[in-house]
C-alpha cells in the first residue's frame, strides 16, 4: 500500500467532473454523456495535521467532498466491462476535499478558458489518511459527509455516481496511462457551498452506517497573506 507522503509524488491528480446528478442541477451544469475529467497539481495535497486551507484574497472558496481512488496498477486502454480488472487495480482509498476557487472557475467557463487555476493553489486538496481497501468492500456503496462548522452540507452515498469506477478508469486510461501512486477524485453529491476564513470543515466515510476512523478529517480555513489578488482575466 502507498504511504501517505508518497501520494505527493504521484504522476497525476485526475479528477472527475459532475459525477452526481443533484451537484449538476445545483450548478446549473449540463450532465455529460461521458465522464470528463481534469487534473491538479500535487502541490495543492494538504496531509492530515500539515495546516488549514489557505483562501487566496478575493476568491469564492468552496468545498467538494469526494472519495479518492490511489492506483496501484498500470491501466491503458481498461475495458469498462471488466469490473474485477478496475477493482483490482485500485490499492487503496482516501477521503479528499476537492477545493474550488469558484468565481474563478464560473468566469472562465463563461470566456471559454482553462480553469486550472480554479483548482490548483496549495493546500487546495486535502486528504485523509490512506483507507485499505478491506475497509471499503464495496466502494459502490458507501456514504461521503461533509460539515462546516457542525452542519451538515453534504451526506450521500457513491451509489448515486452517474459512472461507476470500472467506466471512469476506463475512460481515463483511454487517454492517458494510470501509473502506480496515480490519485483519482471520483466526484462529489450535492450540498457544495462557500467556506471562509474562522470556518472548520469535517468530513468522513460511513460503511454500513459505522464511521471509518481512517477517513475521518478536520481542516480549519484561514485567509492567505501571500501576494496573489484574483483580478479578472
Amino acid at each position: 500500500m502507498s504511504s501517505l507522503r508518497q501520494l505527493k509524488r504521484a504522476g497525476k491528480i485526475i479528477c472527475i467532473g459532475r459525477n452526481y446528478a443533484d451537484h449538476i442541477t445545483e450548478l446549473n451544469s449540463a450532465r455529460p454523456k461521458q465522464p470528463f475529467f481534469f487534473q491538479k497539481p500535487t502541490s495543492s495535497i494538504l496531509f492530515p495535521g500539515d495546516g488549514p486551507v489557505i483562501r487566496p484574497r478575493g476568491v469564492d472558496l468552496h468545498y467538494e467532498v469526494e472519495l479518492a481512488l490511489i492506483v496501484g496498477k498500470r491501466l491503458r486502454d481498461l475495458n469498462a466491462e471488466n469490473e474485477s480488472a478496475a477493482l483490482d487495480a485500485i490499492d487503496s482509498y482516501a477521503l479528499s476535499i476537492d477545493m474550488t476557487a469558484r468565481n474563478i472557475q464560473n468566469e472562465a467557463k463563461k470566456k471559454g478558458l482553462p480553469w486550472d487555476i480554479s483548482k490548483g493553489f496549495d493546500t487546495f486538496l486535502p486528504l485523509s489518511n490512506i483507507i485499505s481497501k478491506d475497509k471499503i468492500p464495496d466502494p459502490h456503496k458507501i456514504e461521503l459527509y461533509l460539515t462546516v462548522n457542525d452542519k451538515v452540507q453534504q451526506n450521500d452515498s457513491t451509489e448515486l455516481m452517474l459512472f461507476r469506477l470500472p467506466r471512469i478508469l476506463s475512460d481515463i486510461s483511454k487517454v492517458m496511462t494510470l501509473e502506480p501512486g496515480d490519485i483519482v477524485l471520483t466526484g462529489t453529491p450535492k450540498g457544495v457551498g462557500p467556506v471562509v476564513p474562522g470556518d472548520v470543515m469535517r468530513a468522513g466515510i460511513r460503511v454500513d452506517g459505522k464511521e471509518l476512523e481512517e477517513a475521518k478529517m478536520e481542516v480549519h480555513v484561514v485567509e492567505s497573506t501571500s501576494s496573489y489578488e484574483y483580478a479578472e482575466t
